[in-house]
């Protein structure tokens, strides 16, 4: 089916506006505890959110639908997506909820839902809860004396920190190391500085500030420009930067380099393999990983399957063929021996330890192979469906040609924002910024045609 709310993570929009609105809330609520009642027990759903301003207003619309429903809500407040994951399988719910944007500016919002075991909802199940959202509930939801109830729940913070914590072996101490985080002003400013310096490390911090309206801006992940230059000044041994919900994460080196996801999963994968704790004979990215990442992990007589951009995706054939090791060029980390989604911070630690480990610094440790050139612009777009133009079609054609077998193009709709994004990767670099202008050309004028 088409779906109308939900995207590839979930259902996101501008908070206020369509379907980001507190009237669609509460039905997402409803919708889902109607969804997930199953048996006589008392229903109950975790709650998260990050720090943006709107995120009060879809919690308490989120909690009128849940508690409509008879399902009790146990409020989390600010905590990171993968808290909400744990949490969900700590406390025995039925659903998890993350209210969140994850890296986009703060007056977009989002709905992320778990099922019990922790892991993102199936399309099935997104399939029956979205099509609800168009239907009368009444009839379905709770009786007078079987509303749900809401509470908030102590110790959220401390919970998380020793998950996190127990990740690394217990003699594993950060002691020496000074490192710099940068938590964007958002769901992990109190947990990863906290879990930092309990594990011995000196930490300085940045984006641990937020006021509803700073998450992302100019920090975190996607904006790691202001962490290089805070790792030369405070001359750090590394800096690490997550981004609003913490399910992603990007490093930066003692020199101020920034090191992407694929560097992150192909160290980790390396020290996985060498401790022989390495499942499945290989990495599990998206179509966007770095050529680079797939010839270093072939050279170790690892594979590289990709699939559609998403960490979904990703879990999803983690799960169904025995990955233990996955993620994104974004910063999305998936070790599935921890956690069942993403988490920035677990995967910190995992290269910190190396770090330790190896007694280096983080610029040999974490630089895995030379990254094959890559391209990626984006092309808004206001509607219509402009990659199906005989003349869009025909330049990507020709660019797939002018590639070869040697290079690789990928052209795909974002799936929070009306973008379409365009990216070509090769050994020459000339050839790829060729490539995509004369796509993105393409795409422009079919835009401004229409």
């Amino acid at each position: 089916m088409t779906k109308k709310y939900f995207g590839t993570d979930g259902i996101r929009g501008k908070a206020n506006s369509f379907p980001m609105t507190a009237e669609i809330a509460m039905k997402v609520g409803m919708a889902a505890g109607v969804v997930f009642q199953r048996g006589d027990h008392r229903h109950r759903v975790v709650l998260g959110k990050d720090t943006r301003l709107s995120g009060y207003m879809i919690e308490n619309a989120l909690v009128a639908g849940f508690c409509a429903a008879g399902m009790d809500v146990f409020l989390l407040g600010p905590v990171p997506t993968p808290a909400v994951s744990m949490l969900a399988r700590s406390l025995r719910a039925d659903i998890g909820v993350m209210i969140s944007a994850s890296h986009n500016p703060f007056h977009d919002n989002g709905i992320k839902l778990f099922g019990p075991d922790g892991y993102k909802l199936s399309d099935e199940i997104e399939n029956r809860i979205e099509s609800l959202l168009s239907q009368d509930l009444s009839s379905s939801l709770a009786a007078p004396t079987a509303l749900g109830r809401a509470k908030r729940v102590d110790g959220v913070h401390d919970r998380y920190i020793e998950f996190a914590k127990r990740t690394l072996p217990r003699s594993m101490s950060l002691s020496g190391l000074r490192i710099v985080v940068d938590c964007a002003n958002g769901a992990a400013y109190k947990v990863a500085p906290a879990a930092l310096w309990e594990l011995g490390a000196e930490v300085v911090t940045m984006g641990v500030d937020p006021n509803g309206f700073n998450i992302n801006e100019e920090c975190g992940s996607t904006h790691p420009y202001g962490l290089s230059k805070k790792v030369h000044e405070v001359r750090a041994d590394i800096g690490i930067a997550l981004d609003g919900d913490a399910d992603r994460v990007v490093i930066v080196d003692e020199n101020g380099t920034v090191i992407d996801g694929d560097q992150i999963m192909a160290l980790i994968a390396q020290s996985w393999q060498e401790a022989e704790r390495l499942s499945g004979g290989g990495v599990v990215a998206t179509i966007m990983s770095n050529l680079g990442l797939e010839r270093f992990l072939t050279g170790r007589k690892l594979g590289l399957h990709r699939t559609k951009v998403g960490d979904r995706y990703v879990v999803e054939h983690m799960r169904a063929h025995g990955y233990n090791v996955g993620g994104e060029q974004s910063g999305h980390i998936v070790l599935s021996d921890f956690s069942t989604t993403g988490d920035g911070l677990l995967a910190a630690l995992q290269v910190l330890a190396c770090i330790k480990r190896e007694d280096k610094p983080a610029s040999e440790v974490c630089s895995k192979f030379e990254p094959v050139p890559q391209l990626l612009k984006n092309v808004r777009f206001a509607g219509g469906k402009p990659l199906e133009s005989a003349p869009v079609k025909a330049m990507i054609d020709d660019a797939r040609a002018r590639l070869g077998e040697n290079g690789r193009l990928v052209i795909r709709p974002s799936g929070t924002e009306p973008l379409i994004r365009v990216m070509a990767e090769a050994d020459d670099r000339a050839l790829i910024e060729s490539v995509v202008d004369d796509i993105v050309g393409a795409i422009s004028e079919t835009r401004s045609a229409a």
